[in-house]
Formats: structure tokens, sequence, C-alpha cells
């Protein structure tokens, strides 16, 4: 299993708009494409309007680059940064979890 985490921050109200349409589009289709893609949410934050965190989890590592490599998700990486004024990264090592594949 290979797992991350990013958060989003987002310029203002109406780039914070446009940037979960772009996200709702773009996680329909990794929901239709992606297999391996095991879990995709994407999250608001409470208190921080401007804030968005994704929590990602993939069958392996070669699940991960495939998605990195669908024609959705490189239209989503080109165009996050019309929306998104900071970024940050966390890939985790999966331990104890309950609801995740062992």
């Amino acid at each position: 299993m290979f797992a991350l985490v990013v958060k989003f921050d987002l310029f203002d109200v109406d780039k914070a708009a446009a940037f979960d349409q772009l996200v709702a589009e773009t996680v329909e289709s990794i929901t239709e494409n992606e297999p391996g893609t095991l879990v995709y949410a994407t999250n608001t934050v409470d208190g921080e309007p401007l804030s968005r965190i994704f929590y990602e989890v993939y069958r392996d590592r070669d699940a991960f680059e495939e998605h990195e490599r669908q024609p959705h998700t490189r239209q989503f990486l080109d165009k996050r940064s019309e929306y998104v004024a900071s970024f940050r990264v966390e890939f985790l090592a999966p331990a104890v979890a309950k609801g995740l594949p062992a």
C-alpha cells in the first residue's frame, strides 16, 4: 500500500470554487479509470475556507505512478497553479488501520 496527504491553500473564495469544480471532474475520472486507486478523499477544513486536504491510498507505488500518468491527473496538475497559493505533500507509511487493505 502507498498513501499520501496533500494540503492545498487556495488564493481566494472564487479560486476555491473553481478549484473544487476541477477536483470534482478529476475525481470522477479517477473513480472510472483507476482500479489501483483505493481511496481518493477530498476534504474541506473546518474554520479554514481556503484550505483543502486530500487523502490518497493506492494499491502500491506502481498504482500511484499510473495515477500520475493519467490525462485527468496531468490536467489537474497543470491547472492547479491557477487556484493554489501553496501546497504540501506528506508521503505516509501506513501502519495500523481499519478499512484499508493489509
